[in-house]
């Protein structure tokens, strides 16, 4: 693939390369890796947050789906595990945190599929430990909502449900090379050892995305359009958690939205 090839696919991904050393720096300082540590970079591009890991000691993977990007970098940090991947897919559940160490995962996630990386991170959670991840700030706040606000949804409860959540750093446009027309934030994840509520979590996931997916609703008839229910039985089952059915899915708390979960199974 020539140069303008390679631009439209980073284009594609809505990749933009960060060339501040300060923010890369205050960045990889969020999860302070130390040379007992793993560190899994998620689109290292031009290498600004690679350097700055491979100088802290420690084991780096960083994972580039560009085959080009991939190959320079590997010229660069003979120390770095450079892989040619898609984050969206890779199994971050493959890897284990050496004995004493943690398994970190940092990166500038690409704008247009940073959600199902997300979800990929959140679904391997029990190997890692602490995540440094830029978003578009729109994304990032809406990870770190919290009830009762309009950005607060189904990416908020169900990130909050296993982590820790805080938007670290908010970056400028001119950070990058080129700049975004957005601006961009850093959300600071830290896994909990066991989710903030105890529940079965394919039936919680369930209840939380009928809520959202038509949040203008009262939450009884959005559970009875998202589930399959009658509204009565929804109504009922809003009742039985002390929960008024006629809120809506913004104002519930994650330890309202397990009891909800509970009544409803």
């Amino acid at each position: 693939m020539g140069s303008h090839g390679h631009r439209i696919r980073r284009r594609a991904l809505g990749q933009h390369f960060l060339r501040d050393a300060g923010i890369a720096r205050a960045i990889v300082d969020l999860v302070a890796p130390t040379p007992a540590d793993l560190v899994v970079e998620i689109g290292p591009g031009e290498g600004a947050l690679t350097g700055e890991l491979a100088r802290r000691g420690g084991r780096v993977v960083a994972l580039e789906v560009d085959r080009a990007l991939a190959e320079r970098l590997r010229g660069r940090w003979a120390s770095v595990e450079v892989l040619e991947a898609d984050a969206r897919a890779w199994d971050y559940s493959a890897l284990a945190a050496p004995p004493g160490g943690r398994l970190l995962v940092v990166g500038n996630l690409p704008y247009s599929v940073s959600k199902p990386i997300l979800v990929t991170l959140l679904a391997a959670r029990r190997t890692i430990a602490e995540m440094a991840l830029m978003l578009q700030r729109e994304v990032a706040e809406r990870i770190a909502a919290g009830p009762g606000g309009k950005v607060y949804g189904s990416l908020s409860v169900l990130t909050q449900l296993y982590c820790d959540a805080r938007i670290a750093l908010r970056v400028p446009p001119g950070a990058f090379r080129p700049p975004p027309s957005v601006e961009s934030a850093v959300v600071h994840l830290r896994v909990l050892r066991t989710p903030r509520v105890a529940t079965d979590e394919a039936r919680f996931h369930a209840v939380v995305h009928a809520a959202f997916a038509q949040r203008r609703k009262m939450l009884a008839n959005a559970l009875a359009s998202g589930l399959g229910f009658s509204v009565d039985h929804a109504r009922r089952a809003a009742v039985a958690a002390g929960i008024d059915p006629s809120r809506r899915a913004e104002t519930l708390s994650i330890v309202e939205f397990a009891g909800l979960s509970a009544q409803l199974s």
